[in-house]
C-alpha cells in the first residue's frame, strides 16, 4: 500500500466530514497538490451534496405553555372583577398552547427519527463507496438534460450502490426502472425516482438467479405494466 492509497480510500469520508480534524487538514492540504484526488472529491461532492443532513429545528422548551398561562392568571386583580368569561378564555388559551406544544414536540421527534434514518442510510452508502472495488459510469442524455448512471460494486457484501443523477422527473405514468443483466435474461430491480436537482440513490443486493450478474440497464417503463423484460426506451446499458 502506497501513501497515496490512504487518500484514495478516504475520499468519501472527507466529503462526508467523517475524518478526524487532523486527518481532514492533512487531506485538504493534499487536495491542493493532487489533481486526481481534487477531481474525484469534486465529483463526490456534486453527487452527494443534495443529501439532506440538516438538524431539525429546536422544539419549544417544556412547560412554556404553562408559564404563559400562569402569567395570564397572575395579572393584576383588576380583571378578577370582570366577567367570569375572561377566566374561561385563559383556560382555553392554556389548553390550546399545550396542544400546540405537544404537536410541535411530536413533529420534532418524527423529524429527528427521519434524520437518523437518513444518516444511517448515508453511512451505509458511504461504506459501500469506500469499499467498492469496481465503479461503472455511463452518461445519459434525455430531453435536453445530461445526467448519468453510476454503480459502485462491493464484492464483499455483494451489493451495489446505484446513483442516477441529472435527469428530469420520469414522464407521466412512467418510472425509471433499473435492471440486472444476467446470463439467463434481464431481472427487474428497483424503481429510481429523481429530478434534475436531486439524484436518486439505491442500495441493491444481487438477484437470486442461477447465473452471475453481467451488467445493468436503465429504462423508462409504464408505471402500471410490470413486464418481466424491458419494454420501454433504453437509457443506459453497461457490462461488467
Amino acid at each position: 500500500m502506497t501513501p497515496h492509497d490512504w487518500y484514495v480510500e478516504n475520499r468519501a469520508a472527507y466529503v462526508a466530514r467523517a475524518l478526524e480534524p487532523r486527518e481532514e487538514r492533512l487531506f485538504a492540504d493534499h487536495l491542493g497538490r493532487c489533481e486526481e484526488c481534487a477531481r474525484e472529491v469534486a465529483g463526490l461532492e456534486r453527487d452527494l451534496g443534495p443529501l439532506p443532513m440538516a438538524v431539525a429545528p429546536a422544539v419549544p422548551r417544556p412547560g412554556l405553555s404553562h408559564q404563559l398561562a400562569d402569567a395570564v392568571l397572575r395579572r393584576p386583580s383588576w380583571w378578577q372583577r370582570a366577567a367570569p368569561g375572561l377566566a374561561a378564555a385563559a383556560v382555553i388559551l392554556a389548553a390550546g398552547l399545550g396542544f400546540r406544544e405537544r404537536a410541535a414536540r411530536s413533529a420534532a421527534e418524527a423529524a429527528l427519527s427521519q434524520r437518523d434514518h437518513q444518516l444511517a442510510a448515508l453511512r451505509d452508502t458511504l461504506s459501500i463507496i469506500r469499499e467498492a472495488q469496481h465503479v461503472v459510469q455511463q452518461d445519459i442524455a434525455m430531453g435536453g438534460y445530461k445526467g448519468g448512471l453510476v454503480i459502485f460494486d462491493d464484492p464483499v457484501t455483494h451489493r451495489w450502490n446505484v446513483v442516477m443523477h441529472g435527469l428530469p422527473a420520469a414522464p407521466a405514468d412512467s418510472v425509471y426502472q433499473f435492471w440486472f443483466i444476467t446470463r439467463t435474461g434481464m431481472v427487474r430491480s428497483v424503481e429510481l425516482r429523481c429530478d434534475s436537482d436531486h439524484p436518486a440513490f439505491a442500495t441493491v443486493a444481487m438477484p437470486d438467479t442461477p447465473g452471475p450478474v453481467m451488467g445493468a440497464a436503465l429504462t423508462v417503463e409504464p408505471a402500471l405494466n410490470r413486464t418481466p423484460e424491458p419494454s420501454g426506451p433504453m437509457l443506459a446499458h453497461v457490462q461488467f
